[in-house]
């Protein structure tokens, strides 16, 4: 699995991305190229094939065959995503990605979920400015249904977040987490792994 590291992605990792920087301008520029990749994802009947090639379009990166992904299908930008292999995306995902999101090998993901790289500053008048912290999801992790995980979180391997839940903080290794927010319920038993 390969790292997304691009150009836009360099420009605003670790810091404060305000209104009006040259750096707004490229990210809409790949948002705007995006929109007719996803519309054919969402509307049109594409043979598995088909969508998996339009999704590696998209992401910039090759979609392995193992990987399954329900439309509709949604990112606000889309060439953050790094997609391991045997992953299973359910319908209506949305993927805020602008700070990288990387899924690892043998993932699910439920319907709704939400994973959200990007947040805005408190102070008012920076409040339409960008910080930007990475998602990681790590191997065989479950994510259900309608879960929202914040920017800067870590799902840990085998771990799993109930429906509904919203992750603020990382989730440790085989553990189980649930609510909003998320707190841990207990660890997963091994012979269960």
């Amino acid at each position: 699995m390969a790292m997304v590291d691009s150009t836009i992605g360099k420009q605003i990792k670790n810091r404060l991305v305000e209104e009006g920087e040259p750096v707004f301008e490229a990210i809409h520029d790949v948002q705007r190229k995006g929109e007719q990749l996803l519309h054919r994802l969402n509307h049109d009947a594409l043979s598995p094939t088909a969508f998996r090639e339009t999704l590696s379009e998209l992401i910039g990166q090759p979609v392995d065959k193992s990987v399954v992904v329900l439309p509709p299908f949604y990112t606000d930008f889309g060439r953050h995503i790094d997609l391991g292999k045997d992953i299973f995306i359910n319908r209506g995902v949305m993927f805020t990605d602008l700070g990288t999101i990387r899924i690892d090998d043998d993932v699910l993901i439920g319907p709704f979920a939400k994973l959200l790289t990007v947040n805005h500053p408190e102070a008012p008048s920076k409040r339409r400015g960008l910080l930007v912290q990475p998602i990681h999801v790590k191997k065989n992790a479950w994510i259900g249904a309608g879960a929202t995980i914040l920017p800067g979180v870590t799902i840990g391997e085998n771990a799993i977040v109930a429906a509904d839940s919203t992750v603020t903080k990382d989730v440790p290794d085989n553990t189980i987490v649930a609510g909003t927010p998320a707190r841990f319920v207990r660890f997963i038993d091994q012979m269960d792994v």
